[in-house]
């Protein structure tokens, strides 16, 4: 894909999958939301979770975001690696932050229709500035 294709496929793509390593490297992979602001993926996890436990323990994830299905010609995605990083308080309880401002309004306008970001008490943030990105999209095979 291309920067503009990979960046419009994040900001679509509603769920994201986030590997992590456990205890003695054991792999884990889980569904999340996340929000794409064109340099970063931001992901909004329970902070009582195995993927925070992992995190903490060892920041390095990839993270895949996929569609397709059977038509193998149809099948593309984007695969993001980095270190995660925490960002804000822990839990998120609404804290005033600048550097979550934008994510908390990407977030609200893609998952709650722009009502406005819902703090829980049991989310925090954590953000993704990739090392690596790999993409795909096989419906380019065609050509």
């Amino acid at each position: 894909m291309t920067d503009d294709e990979r960046d419009a496929f994040l900001y679509a793509r509603p769920v994201c999958r986030v590997a992590t390593a456990g205890p003695a490297g054991r792999p884990h992979a889980s569904a999340l939301w996340f929000v794409w602001d064109g340099t970063a993926l931001w992901l909004n996890s329970l902070t009582k979770s195995r993927r925070w436990a992992d995190i903490g323990n060892r920041p390095d994830i990839s993270v895949l975001v996929d569609d397709g299905g059977f038509d193998f010609l149809r099948l593309r995605g984007v695969e993001l690696l980095g270190r995660a990083e925490i960002v804000g308080e822990v839990p998120r309880r609404g804290e005033t932050s600048d550097e979550l401002a934008e994510p908390e309004r990407l977030f609200a306008r893609k998952y709650a229709q722009g009502r406005g970001f819902q703090y829980d008490g049991w989310h925090a943030w954590l953000r993704l500035r990739p090392e690596t990105i790999v993409s795909w999209d096989f419906a380019k095979l065609r050509a």
